[in-house]
């Protein structure tokens, strides 16, 4: 079966490369070493999937369900380049399609018992749709709410009655003689007997109704919930089955399943998506990747956060967890994504330089600063003193979290430094940030306004402080969610450590930590803070000018 297809198939062969910048960055972290490993997003690789789009408009049949298409430009061990091409999960019910990258060892495996569970839980979904359309449900709502009325107007009449018995009884006492008082009275008893009598026939009528539904309903929720969770431990167990029979391997050669890559378990369908797919193949028929990029085609997505046509990275939940373990063992890794300055283990890619200052596209994990102890010494300011000829001038005008990635402004000499700083002080600079928060997010859009104070005893630990906090203000909106996972803008009005993280995870802000924030209080398994400083504006003090910086989201 032919895989490997020529460049020629997507592309036409006078193409040319424009821009060498990466838009986009597969990365993740050696299980083993820790190295963080890197696969771009190109514009060539971009230019093969828009061709490969052209092909897909061209059958209907592709249109029909929407799902993500990728593809993988790799070096063949002669120095040529090929492209491979996969779709996520099945395409028209089919797994293994000619020409496609097929789908990684394991699934033959338990096919047969996949297909059986797949039956048994389409079986229930269809016994629990049927339970939810009970008739005696409408039935018994309509009775109910008659019922209702019913007591609402006699409670009201009785209510009138008993009004005009109280006036009449302060009436007749004045009046009448004794014996004739008496007897008033005992009918006007009588009366209030005769309506308490009436109301208790008309709720003894309504248990009589209405509770034969009642029990009637509630052993069909009874069913309804053990079919769900018959529902939910065959979803487990099938998704055990295949995880622990998929079986994964990377550039290193080392193999490992699903179950033991991800052990705390994984969503249905990990290991089906297309950047697994196109990784294991080229790892197990050594071929080198040089840039991938996947994109959605067909139908829009049902929660309608896929469009068509464009680029999409590793998902959350099924691919991004397992892309350090995948590109493990491919070196030497991509070029940074802007001319980058070269130091320890972790490029410095450039985004703004001129005489007076310097802005550089931060990675997660480095420093902004030293710290103060002897293993703290390695971070952006400390490389770039190194580096650079007149390093030693350098000075940073603000500071990104260790965890962070995005713009660094750092100035060159004093004045400079001093005239950036009061821009920042005076909240003159305009920054916007991008955050992957670990659930969903009800509102749209708002504002947080918590006051942030220091935790002295669990530092560097910030609380919301209504007696000692300093105003802290963010505004937020949400770009997109995706399944348990909601994508935002931050713009932080202030400047205060830990501020954006605090007003996610505390109950009082959105109340949904940042994923990857395991100080604030998140356990997914991740590998990394999905926090990003992506946008910057300000004035620049000598050209008095606005420049507007702008750093790619990495996840």
């Amino acid at each position: 079966m032919v895989v490997l297809h020529a460049l020629s198939d997507f592309i036409d062969s006078d193409f040319a490369v424009r821009d060498l910048s990466p838009s986009y960055w597969y990365e993740g972290r050696c299980l083993q070493s820790g190295e963080r490993l890197r696969l771009p997003r190109t514009s060539m690789s971009e230019a093969i999937a828009h061709g490969l789009m052209q092909q897909l408009a061209k059958n209907d049949c592709y249109s029909r369900e929407g799902k993500m298409y990728g593809i993988l430009l790799v070096e063949l061990p002669n120095g040529e380049q090929r492209v491979l091409k996969a779709f996520s999960g099945l395409l028209n019910g089919c797994s293994l399609v000619t020409g496609w990258v097929p789908p990684i060892p394991g699934r033959d495996e338990v096919a047969l018992e996949e297909a059986r569970t797949l039956a048994e839980l389409d079986a229930i979904k269809q016994e629990i749709l049927t339970l939810k359309q009970l008739t005696e449900r409408q039935q018994y709502e309509t009775l109910s709410d008659e019922f209702e009325r019913q007591l609402q107007e006699m409670s009201d009449r009785h209510r009138h009655c008993k009004h005009q018995r109280q006036e009449k009884r302060q009436q007749i006492c004045n009046t009448l003689p004794p014996e004739a008082l008496a007897i008033a009275l005992e009918q006007l008893d009588e009366e209030s007997r005769q309506q308490g009598i009436e109301r208790r026939q008309l709720k003894r009528q309504q248990n009589e109704v209405l509770q034969p539904l009642q029990q009637l309903i509630a052993a069909t929720d009874a069913r309804i919930s053990e079919l769900k969770q018959q529902r939910k431990a065959l979803s487990r167990q099938l998704q055990a089955q295949m995880h622990a029979s998929y079986s994964l391997t990377n550039f290193s050669g080392r193999s490992l399943s699903l179950q033991q890559l991800i052990p705390g378990g994984s969503p249905t369908g990990t290991g089906d998506c297309c950047a697994p797919k196109l990784l294991h193949y080229a790892a197990t028929h050594n071929l080198k990747p040089l840039a991938m990029a996947e994109f959605w085609w067909g139908a829009s997505s049902v929660n309608q956060d896929k469009i068509p046509g464009e680029f999409y990275g590793a998902c959350i939940e099924r691919c991004q967890p397992l892309m350090g373990f995948l590109l493990s063992g491919l070196k030497p890794n991509p070029p940074a994504p802007f001319p980058a300055r070269e130091g320890g283990d972790v490029t410095l890619p450039i985004i703004y330089e001129d005489e007076w200052l310097i802005a550089v596209n931060k990675p997660a994990g480095l420093l902004s600063v030293p710290g103060r102890y002897r293993d703290r010494q390695d971070s952006v300011l400390s490389r770039l003193r190194h580096l650079l000829p007149d390093g030693m001038a350098l000075a940073s005008v603000h500071r990104l979290d260790q965890e962070t990635s995005g713009i660094l402004l750092l100035a060159r000499d004093r004045q400079t430094h001093r005239q950036l700083s009061q821009q920042f002080q005076q909240r003159q600079v305009h920054k916007v940030y991008e955050a992957i928060l670990s659930g969903v997010a009800i509102a749209e859009q708002g504002v947080i306004d918590l006051p942030l104070w220091g935790d002295p005893e669990n530092r560097p630990y910030q609380k919301v402080d209504w007696q000692n906090g300093k105003p802290s203000l963010t505004q937020f909106q949400v770009i997109s969610r995706e399944q348990d996972y909601t994508r935002l803008e931050f713009t932080p009005l202030t400047g205060r450590t830990h501020q954006l993280r605090v007003h996610a995870a505390d109950v009082r802000g959105l109340g949904i930590t940042i994923l990857g924030d395991r100080l604030y209080g998140c356990d997914a398994v991740t590998s990394r803070l999905h926090l990003h400083a992506r946008e910057l504006h300000f004035e620049h003090p000598q050209l008095k000018k606005t420049l507007y910086l702008k750093a790619i989201t990495p996840f």
